[in-house]
């Protein structure tokens, strides 16, 4: 089993899903805590909102491995992204709201957290690089549009509540002006839902380190509140919310591809 999968498409836009897998190996498992084995910190259903992208034509990669097993959006030396700030890691040990991941003494060791990412996180970003030479080979240029969600209210991470849709370019390192502008203009253009581009979410790993705009390679991350598309008690998902998202998300995939 590879871990992943890869839908290719036809146009120069490759969606990547890092934190959409659900599966644990069931040694892994046994190891976490009761909670943990809920994965309340997994991007629910993100695969199923950007169904719009392969309507489109993209090309869409995601995982089966949950986030526990290995973060696909960190660095594989497990360097922070937001120095100073409570961050989960590259095999993470704490749920998003502080809790212990593992039973006590369970915790992944140096050489576990090695042979985790050389068994998972390799793979992944190996077809993530891959596809994005195709689609450029191809193009010329592409778009890589790295999707997740997240509860719109977690102290730990962020004070308050989190804007309903966080675009992020790393600053405008990751992409071209013209195009994070258009974006910009898109997401202004439109009043249902609140916005923030460069806010709390940046840009993870994956946005950081594949955008090169000069090369041709421009790269996002759009970090969602999961209650624009679901019932965040229960993770269940909102069709009518899902449905009205859907259109903006279309709308935003659309006007990335137009700006490359």
């Amino acid at each position: 089993m590879s871990g992943f999968s890869l839908q290719r498409g036809s146009v120069p836009l490759l969606v990547s899903l890092p934190h959409d897998g659900t599966e644990l190996p069931a040694a892994l498992a046994a190891r976490m805590t009761s909670a943990a084995r809920a994965l309340p910190d997994t991007d629910w259903f993100v695969s199923r909102l950007y169904a719009v992208a392969r309507e489109l034509g993209a090309s869409v990669l995601k995982p089966s491995w949950s986030r526990y097993v290995v973060d696909l959006n960190r660095p594989p030396d497990g360097a922070a992204l937001y120095p100073g700030r409570f961050e989960t890691g590259i095999c993470p040990l704490r749920t998003f709201a502080g809790e212990p991941i593992y039973g006590a003494g369970n915790d992944p060791d140096t050489a576990e957290i090695a042979a985790r990412v050389a068994q998972y996180w390799q793979p992944y970003h190996a077809a993530l690089a891959a596809e994005l030479e195709r689609l450029q080979a191809a193009h010329g240029r592409v778009l890589l549009w790295d999707g997740h969600s997240i509860r719109g209210e977690l102290p730990q991470l962020f004070p308050g509540a989190l804007p309903d849709l966080n675009l992020g370019t790393a600053d405008g390192a990751s992409c071209g002006s013209g195009l994070a502008l258009a974006l910009a203009h898109t997401l202004a253009a439109q009043s249902a839902y609140t916005f923030v581009i460069n806010g709390r979410f940046k840009g993870g790993y994956i946005t950081r380190h594949y955008g090169r705009p000069d090369q041709g390679i421009h790269a996002v991350q759009l970090e969602l509140a999961q209650r624009t598309y679901l019932d965040e008690a229960t993770a269940h998902w909102d069709a009518a919310r899902a449905t009205a998202l859907q259109g903006l998300l279309r709308r935003l995939l659309e006007t990335g591809l137009a700006a490359l």
